[in-house]
């Protein structure tokens, strides 16, 4: 992670706040919160089909 010489922390670049995403019957995301800053490293873990790309 880059560590700018001030104390502030980097901008949001992409934030959810009570994320739900339902197919048909099944809830895949419950109330997802999330937030993302310049410089993080973050990705979707789980098998094929699961419906990572549809988020």
């Amino acid at each position: 992670m880059y560590l700018s010489p001030t104390t502030e922390d980097p901008p949001v670049v992409l934030s959810t706040h009570g994320l739900t995403k339902d197919f048909k019957n099944l809830r895949a995301v419950d109330n997802l919160n999330l937030t993302i800053r310049r410089g993080d490293v973050f990705g979707f873990l789980g098998p094929n089909g699961a419906g990572k790309t549809r988020l």
